[in-house]
């Protein structure tokens, strides 16, 4: 490496997150508004540039952290972005990484230093919205990753902490695949697969049968669920 050659300057890593829930069958992503330029005004990703005195995963926390207040969020790093004009300030590239979250157990930070909103977006509304950098290819780049791992993956554990139902997460494989599920056949097959155990409580519908609560099981290996 050649320390003073030119096309080694004004370089510059971005972290970014896509932080996704399910609310009602509905699969939204979590966007935040800038107060600052690039891009005053338009709504992004929560993320934004790394410092050069911290590792990817310190960097990523600490942006999460400085724009929504969240905190302790299991993340998975993803994806690349590197196109050379992603940014017009100066040659960024895009460390991203993907994460799901129980929308009824987080309270964010509306308005911060650096955003003056943060609202929870449908994903088939995202394509309406002005966003800032190449945040639209890397949301569609992480939601077909999200398809991927809830194939493969207990990536769902963060979205029911507690436990779920098997109508509740039969829903939450139709709503993030984007098509449906033939409801015996989805069943036995997840329960078949050693990748959830019976917590021995129940949920109490009201007036129906109290229904089984389920969770995924730690440390398994990746499978193929279908």
């Amino acid at each position: 490496m050649e320390k003073n050659n030119p096309l080694y300057k004004e370089q510059g890593i971005h972290v970014i997150s896509s932080l996704f829930t399910v609310e009602h069958g509905v699969v939204k992503v979590l966007l935040i508004k800038r107060k600052n330029e690039p891009y005053k005004d338009f709504w992004a990703l929560v993320g934004g540039a790394l410092y050069n005195n911290e590792d990817l995963e310190t960097g990523i926390e600490r942006e999460i952290e400085e724009k929504t207040g969240l905190t302790n969020l299991n993340l998975k790093l993803i994806n690349v972005h590197g196109k050379v004009d992603r940014s017009p300030v100066m040659r960024m590239v895009a460390i991203s990484y993907l994460g799901v979250i129980d929308i009824n157990r987080v309270n964010f930070q509306e308005s911060t230093l650096k955003t003056s909103a943060a609202e929870w977006f449908d994903i088939k509304d995202v394509k309406n919205l002005q966003l800032a950098y190449d945040h639209a290819e890397i949301i569609e780049s992480a939601f077909h990753e999200l398809k991927h791992q809830i194939l493969k993956s207990n990536i769902l554990t963060s979205l029911f902490p507690s436990g779920f139902t098997l109508p509740e997460i039969h829903q939450v494989y139709e709503a993030i695949l984007e098509h449906p599920l033939d409801r015996r056949n989805f069943r036995r097959k997840l329960l078949s697969l050693n990748l959830v155990e019976d917590t021995g409580k129940y949920f109490n519908f009201a007036g129906k049968k109290p229904a089984k609560l389920y969770k995924f099981k730690e440390n398994i290996e990746d499978t193929d669920i279908f």
